[in-house]
């Protein structure tokens, strides 16, 4: 089964989205990405759900990929516009209630949006985001936020491969790292956009959100998680573990900052094994 490359405009903003259908009678599974990827990153893991007949979606955030990069008086690039640009997509495609799958720094809106709008999510898995007011932003992704550092920086293609391999911790084919690239050689604007998230990330307000939020979370939640992160160690994402019984951790020993890259498979498995499970409780 193929994976569908589509568009969507919501009102100002065009989406750009990765789709793979599968199955009606399973609810969609939407992927969240990290930056500075984009959609791309989720090939392998919209193949392997929608093989197992489930719809996947994966979308470019606005100012990522291929979607539209506004400029900030069009469009704030903090969570609070990220989280309602969000909500009108899944709005947009009719999303009333679906697996959510986050991951990396951004991934962040997705746990904001399942925390505001839990009746919407049936099960809720979180690959190497983070979690807690522990987390801190790499430094080499801080100085995109920097004047005048930020603006050169991003402007450089290659910025794209050197972070998505050294988060990955392994070589990535150049046929994919061209794709990863593309949207940087296409336009500053997406450079433009990153140093503009960067910049209003406010990650210490809401990690507090969030770990305020997963106090009273209830829906059945999975971490999957790269054990050689060199950005988001895996101790936030034990303790979480560890304190809530509706979630469970599961270790990709190998594994850094961007486990869907090389280890699709099994974190497609796990996925499926987590969504077909009828009672849900730790061993």
């Amino acid at each position: 089964m193929s994976i569908t490359e589509k568009t969507i405009n919501i009102g100002k903003l065009q989406w750009f989205y990765r789709e793979a259908s599968g199955s009606s009678d399973n609810l969609p599974v939407l992927l969240l990405h990290g930056i500075p990827a984009h959609s791309f990153g989720w090939r392998e893991v919209l193949s392997f759900l929608t093989k197992q007949g489930y719809r996947a979606i994966a979308p470019d955030w606005i100012g990522s990929g291929f979607s539209a990069k506004p400029e900030r008086r069009d469009f704030a690039y903090t969570p609070e516009a990220y989280l309602a640009a969000l909500a009108e997509f899944v709005a947009a495609l009719e999303l009333e209630q679906f697996h959510l799958v986050v991951q990396g720094f951004l991934g962040s809106v997705g746990l904001q949006y399942a925390l505001a709008h839990p009746e919407q999510i049936e099960r809720l898995i979180i690959l190497n985001t983070p979690l807690s007011k522990t987390a801190k932003l790499p430094w080499q992704m801080k100085l995109w936020g920097t004047p005048f550092v930020g603006d050169m920086l991003t402007q450089d293609p290659l910025l794209v491969d050197r972070t998505l391999e050294k988060g990955s911790g392994f070589v990535i084919a150049d046929d994919n790292l061209a794709i990863y690239r593309k949207p940087f050689l296409q336009s500053s604007a997406v450079g433009r956009a990153l140093v503009a998230t960067i910049k209003n990330l406010q990650l210490a307000t809401v990690m507090a959100e969030i770990e305020t939020g997963f106090s009273r979370w209830q829906k059945p939640t999975l971490l999957i998680w790269g054990m050689e992160d060199p950005w988001l160690p895996p101790t936030e994402a034990e303790q979480l573990a560890a304190s809530r019984p509706n979630v469970e951790m599961i270790q990709l020993p190998e594994a850094k900052h961007y486990p869907q890259e090389h280890w699709s498979t099994e974190i497609g498995e796990t996925i499926i094994y987590f969504f077909r499970r009828q009672v849900f409780a730790k061993d």
